[in-house]
């Protein structure tokens, strides 16, 4: 059992409770660009923003040992992930701490997922990890395995077959990352980890199996999205390539460029899956849309939207957020031909802003936004709806009256 803690809140309480519904933030060794990847042409101008908002958080919760490094929600919980290996699972809607766990894990936690009543959390030490709720206690988290798990490693290690060179006189078997592991993504039975070692790997989440290890790129892969059957990875090397799986493999079908030695840090994708989104070390956001076969890709968005890197990225329907080196996060609206305009700005945190998730279900018109940071906080904050008719951001509250967003 864990005792009760107590964690550092300044502001008031949530007053609108959230409602409770599952979700989560996502062999070919192909690497060639298929010609009709990414030519762009007629890229529509970006739309002059709009006078923007500052926001005040909600809450802040200060209780982690280290940079607040992923977020991810599922039903009624909030989990929260540290490069200090701790990882904390917040109850909503007054955020408190339901359980904390991972420091028997080793390296700091790069990334987490959820699924189910299990959560797999990547680290720098090179491995996935799978944590489950203990049958005993509902908040104790145990540590039930680790990708690779030892089975697969017996399976393969006889074989000299199995051994890829990671670098210079190191060698080690193709199911093993040879560096840290900085993105998960699910999607259809499958987990996809991306790590600093350029290579994606797909395992089976049935029996945590490796099924694939792809050569995807040619620096560190920084962010992993799926939908649709399609796999989005984001890259150094400054391109965010298209993975489509068939006949059990996954292969390469379209490349996106960015902008010369600028790295992509973060990459979102539409429910549909035909509207992908970058986020680049410049601090420009570009966008692309997608045909029906996920393998032609036009530019359809270029907007500098931060003076530092943009360093994470959420997308809620038509509501983009960026998280930036510059300590800001910044809302834009998605325009039905793709192109973004910001709407909005939040300002509060004394460090660079690591990551963003989004809650799925509507609170007084809009959404509750969270965002961890170098400064080891999490915020909390409520992004109103935006009207499409005045081009403010207002909304009515349960109160009936309208309300603007506090300044």
């Amino acid at each position: 059992m864990f005792k009760s803690i107590k964690p550092s809140i300044s502001s008031t309480s949530l007053s609108t409770p959230l409602l409770s519904s599952a979700t989560t933030t996502t062999s070919s060794d192909s690497d060639e660009t298929p010609t009709n990847s990414n030519r762009f042409q007629d890229i529509p101008q970006p739309l002059p923003n709009t006078p923007t908002t500052s926001y005040k958080s909600l809450a802040v919760l200060s209780v982690h040992a280290g940079t607040v490094s992923s977020l991810a929600v599922s039903g009624e919980f909030l989990l929260s992930a540290s490069q200090g290996k701790d990882i904390i699972v917040w109850q909503q809607p007054d955020l408190r701490i339901f359980a904390k766990f991972g420091h028997g894990g080793g390296g700091a936690v790069k990334a987490l997922v959820t699924l189910g009543n299990k959560v797999f959390t990547a680290h720098q030490d090179s491995r996935v990890r799978v944590w489950r709720i203990s049958r005993s206690s509902e908040n104790v988290f145990k540590l039930v395995d680790t990708l690779p798990t030892t089975k697969d490693y017996l399976g393969n290690c006889l074989l000299q077959k199995n051994y890829v060179q990671t670098r210079r006189h190191h060698r080690r078997l193709w199911i093993e990352h040879a560096d840290s592991i900085s993105c998960l993504a699910f999607r259809n039975g499958l987990i996809y980890s991306g790590s600093w070692d350029k290579t994606l790997k797909v395992w089976r989440i049935g029996d945590l199996k490796c099924l694939e290890s792809i050569k995807a790129h040619d620096d560190a892969i920084n962010g992993l999205v799926a939908s649709k059957g399609v796999v989005f990875s984001a890259s150094a090397d400054g391109k965010i390539k298209v993975w489509g799986l068939a006949n059990r493999s996954h292969s390469l079908m379209g490349i996106l460029e960015g902008h010369r030695d600028a790295s992509f840090n973060a990459v979102v994708v539409s429910e549909d899956g035909r509207w992908v989104y970058g986020g680049g070390s410049d601090g420009y956001l570009m966008g692309w849309k997608g045909n029906a076969g996920f393998d032609s890709w036009r530019l359809v968005c270029e907007v500098s939207g931060h003076k530092m890197a943009v360093l994470c990225m959420c997308l809620r329907g038509d509501i983009l957020c960026s998280g930036s080196a510059d300590k800001s996060v910044g809302v834009w609206k998605r325009e039905l031909g793709g192109g973004v305009f910001r709407i909005g700005v939040i300002r509060g945190h004394e460090g660079p802003i690591k990551c963003l998730q989004v809650s799925p279900n509507s609170v007084g018109g809009g959404f509750m936004l969270y965002s961890g940071s170098l400064d080891k906080s999490l915020r909390v904050w409520w992004v109103p709806k935006y009207d499409d008719k005045t081009g403010d951001i207002s909304t009515v509250l349960s109160t009936g009256k309208s309300s603007n967003v506090l300044c």
